[in-house]
């Protein structure tokens, strides 16, 4: 791409149309984005903003339309046609190789290093992009010895070194602390400033407000607004997005909490690769409370939710529920001593695609009257009828949009499939609501909406255990707040008792309450 003026239109979509069965995804999408500026692109879950992103990085091919790139009409059948014209996209979710270096990853496909890989030289272009645009890794380090943050920079270098003009971040700040989210602001305005473009893909209203210049704002596969960042306010683009007013506001009450429902003690676990991932970390959650758990993915969270709900062995510890022994118990039993899951893994955990709406509500309780009547030992037969029955008083009550109860769960949109592990898991009396990560990913309507749900689960007398990459909802739902740091509780506290700034040094290790200090905050 040649050298361009600030304000200059370098990529322009003009009509573009995608249909899937069943969906217009873009319908008629105009857009322009312009040297020297960021463009955030705004819109609910199942608005077209990622299937417009994935048409133009060459991943979908439009039914109908055109795009332009330095005013000449284009034709990308491919990333790798994208990336010849100067695009370049980081994915939510990284595109790397955990057992290969920094320097490996970011030229991995280059040709331009020989046959046998010339080091040296790589090393040297690296350092030089390294100054030009701000951001530094160690070369020589693995990506899985990396935070979320540098693996972040690693996927913006490969981009870069590619030759990317244009780049296009999905949702790039949704596993970073507060201090990373601000240094890649910072890198964003740099790479402005050169003359870069950026669109740039959130849920977060408040981040559009603080790095975007202009704003595009989807709908229903349709762009219903395009404001410059000045016109613009929070309630404004939430209604904009929703097409109703939304409150910012988590109607919540002081929190009676009861007894302790879940204690956890000096528990130990290992990761699927063979290394410690909790080390002997002691909580509890009590009723009518909702305990938070805060801290940048990847510092053991993942494997803590799992043996609590009986997917993974610890190595050491104790968990009990309602005094109860439960450590190590499978996840069936784990289910009928009355703890629920909302996992993070919505599709891989959460449900069965292929299965009906209403087959997916009563996965857990199937066995039960009135779902199935007892015939013979070992043989139930189930009542389509009652599972009907009940199946749309959930769809009513948690607001599933499905055009039945009998459509295939893998066709809802990513909000409804959370609402219908949220009405299946809420709705079968469990104790124990762990959620994991329950709006990562989801649009503001959505967001609010889940939220309430599990205020409303507190106050009804349940307790909540919530890990959440997003601090913002951590401490805005939370009663009690621990700090996850490689494994360990690095700070507790309750909400308005620490400053954000300080909160983000306890999720990067670089603070660490004492231990007795800690474990007496539980008490």
């Amino acid at each position: 791409m040649s050298e361009v003026a600030p304000g200059q239109v370098v990529l322009e979509v003009r009509g573009i149309v995608k249909r899937f069965p069943g969906v217009v995804a873009n319908d008629h999408v105009d857009l322009q984005v312009r040297a020297g500026e960021v463009l955030a692109l705004l819109g609910e879950n199942g608005a077209g903003k990622t299937t417009l992103m994935n048409i133009i990085y060459g991943l979908y091919t439009p039914d109908e339309g055109e795009i332009y790139v330095m005013g000449r009409r284009v034709h990308i059948r491919g990333p790798k046609d994208a990336i010849s014209l100067g695009i370049g996209m980081v994915h939510q979710h990284f595109m790397q190789v955990e057992e290969l270096t920094v320097l490996e990853n970011i030229i991995l496909g280059l040709r331009e290093f020989g046959i046998i890989l010339d080091t040296e030289k790589a090393k040297r272009m690296l350092e030089e992009a390294f100054q030009r645009y701000g951001l530094r890794v160690d070369p020589d380090a693995y990506i899985w010895q990396l935070s979320a943050g540098e693996k972040q920079r690693v996927e913006i270098m490969k981009a870069l070194f590619r030759g990317a003009k244009i780049l296009i971040l999905d949702e790039p700040t949704s596993v970073l602390t507060p201090q990373e989210t601000k240094e890649l602001f910072k890198t964003l305005r740099k790479f402005v400033e050169g003359g870069m473009a950026v669109i740039f893909i959130t849920h977060k209203l408040q981040e559009v407000m603080e790095v975007a210049d202009r704003i595009v704002v989807m709908r229903r596969g349709k762009v219903v607004g395009r404001l410059m960042r000045e016109e613009a306010t929070i309630p404004q683009l939430a209604r904009l997005m929703v097409g109703r007013e939304v409150l910012f506001r988590i109607e919540k009450g002081e929190a009676r909490p009861g007894e302790v429902v879940l204690r956890v003690e000096g528990l130990r676990a290992m990761s699927d690769k063979g290394v410690e991932a909790v080390k002997g970390i002691t909580f509890s959650v009590r009723k009518g409370e909702i305990v938070g758990v805060a801290g940048v993915a990847g510092n053991g969270q993942k494997e803590l939710v799992e043996v609590l709900y009986g997917l993974r062995r610890p190595t050491a510890g104790r968990v009990t529920l309602f005094g109860k022994d439960v450590t190590g118990e499978p996840t069936h039993r784990i289910i009928k001593f009355g703890i629920s899951l909302i996992p993070e893994e919505r599709v891989t955990m959460g449900i069965v695609p292929t299965f009906s709406v209403a087959d997916n509500l009563i996965l857990e309780i199937v066995d039960r009257e009135p779902f199935s009547q007892k015939v013979f030992d070992g043989l139930r037969k189930l009542s389509f009828e009652n599972i009907e029955k009940y199946a749309e008083e959930l769809i009513r009550k948690f607001d599933i949009r499905t055009p039945s109860s009998k459509t295939k769960a893998g066709y809802l949109s990513g909000g409804n499939i959370q609402k219908l592990i949220l009405a299946r898991e809420l709705s079968r009396g469990a104790y124990l609501i762990i959620a994991d990560q329950p709006t990562a990913g989801l649009d503001v309507g959505a967001t609010e909406f889940i939220r309430n749900l599990l205020v409303k689960a507190r106050d009804s007398g349940n307790a909540v255990f919530l890990v959440s990459g997003d601090l913002s909802e951590v401490l805005s739902l939370s009663d009690r707040v621990m700090v996850m740091y490689e494994g360990e509780i690095t700070a507790v506290f309750r909400p308005g008792e620490l400053p954000i700034e300080e909160i983000g040094l306890y999720m990067l290790g670089a603070k660490k309450m004492p231990k007795e200090e800690v474990e007496r905050f539980w008490e």
